[in-house]
């Protein structure tokens, strides 16, 4: 097989694999996935060990995509308060959209339920860059413990996305109202007079 053809082969599986385990869970098994992908199942191990192989790969090319749906970029330069609660209302917003199951990186995890899957591996790391990145801001904005805002912000994010993806809650107008209280307990409270991204000053 060519290299480029061993790369439409392995995009093709990866697009698959993206689509297929958000939407439908972990279980997809090896069948589906490659009939979806159009790719045959030999063509498949000549590139992967297996299924969890291709499940780490598909989350680890997510990565930086959903990162940046997330993270307030230059363009978006304000506070450290104002970056952390953009966070959470890019969440609320990408919430709304059809066929949101939630955080793909918790959802494996939680499905997963085995650490030493690689494809947690990539999760956990996943999620750990977002907590790195509270942790920075909160810094920044002169918390009073911002390792602990950021785990704290990190509960807030998780169970929001966890519940939004259920069908159980529905984020806009919580989400962010929610993370902007927290900060207010940690130390970072919004100067008197001015109001959050969005909203009319006080």
């Amino acid at each position: 097989m060519a290299t480029t053809d061993k790369a439409s082969t392995r995009d093709r599986l990866l697009d698959a694999a993206t689509e297929l385990f958000y939407r439908d869970g972990v279980s997809i098994g090896v069948e589906t996935l490659c009939r979806t992908a159009g790719v045959s199942k030999r063509s498949m191990y000549q590139l992967f060990a297996g299924k969890d192989e291709v499940l780490a790969a598909s989350l680890e090319r997510r990565a930086p995509g959903y990162a940046a749906q997330l993270a307030p970029g230059p363009e978006d330069a304000g506070t450290p308060r104002e970056r952390i609660l953009y966070v959470f209302q890019r969440a609320e917003a990408l919430s709304t959209a059809p066929g949101y199951r939630g955080c793909p990186y918790l959802a494996a995890l939680v499905e997963l339920k085995d650490p030493a899957h690689p494809a947690s591996a990539v999760a956990r790391e996943a999620k750990q860059r977002l907590q790195d990145a509270f942790r920075v801001q909160a810094e920044l904005g002169g918390a009073d413990d911002p390792a602990f805002l950021a785990r704290q912000l990190m509960l807030i994010f998780d169970g929001a996305s966890a519940r939004a993806g259920a069908g159980i809650e529905t984020l806009p107008g919580l989400t962010a109202t929610t993370a902007a209280a927290l900060l207010d307990a940690g130390g970072m409270r919004r100067p008197t007079g001015q109001g959050e991204p969005g909203e009319p000053p006080a």
